[in-house]
């Protein structure tokens, strides 16, 4: 018999992963359609995150983590684009990436950059299931890799080296 994880600790991790799927579209939204932080962040906490859409009873979000995500990218896309763009592979420069996968990205460095309360392997895992809910191709293992070397880059105490022989 497997043993099941109280309520609470099930219901604090889907909050944040919520939180990080709102804020990669929140995000995604700016980009295509130019709207304001302020304008998209009450749009999502008051019609998207933990609403019924479309027939489907969406997760319930950590506000105030969504929040930190959406400004914080925002806030810091100048210091995060070129964290981003020097772990892309040279064939996918960062100005010509997929805006949701962009988004992603950018999500994800802002974490692994700014925010340490998060282990770095719980912030890689995340973003890649997200874009796993997005791309069938090879964008998952892009997400993968290019966050795996921000983390490398941002926390090399969170990944120790391996002894040469």
């Amino acid at each position: 018999m497997t043993e099941r994880k109280p309520p609470d600790e099930i219901r604090g991790a889907n909050q944040r992963g919520a939180a990080r799927l709102g804020a990669v579209q929140a995000l995604y939204q700016m980009d295509v359609g130019g709207a304001p932080l302020p304008a998209v962040v009450e749009e999502f906490e008051a019609h998207r995150l933990g609403r019924e859409l479309e027939g489907m009873q969406l997760r319930p979000a950590d506000m105030p983590f969504f929040r930190a995500l959406v400004s914080g990218v925002v806030k810091a896309q100048r210091r995060i684009d070129p964290i981003v763009h020097a772990a892309l592979p040279p064939t996918w420069p960062l100005a010509r990436i997929d805006l949701t996968l962009r988004a992603i990205l950018r999500c994800g460095a802002f974490e692994l950059a700014e925010r340490r309360d998060v282990p770095a392997r719980v912030v890689i895992s995340e973003y890649v299931d997200i874009a796993k809910a997005f791309f069938t191709g090879d964008e998952p293992g892009l997400v993968n890799g290019v966050l795996d070397c921000v983390a490398r880059q941002r926390r090399p105490d969170e990944f120790p080296q391996a002894a040469s022989g």
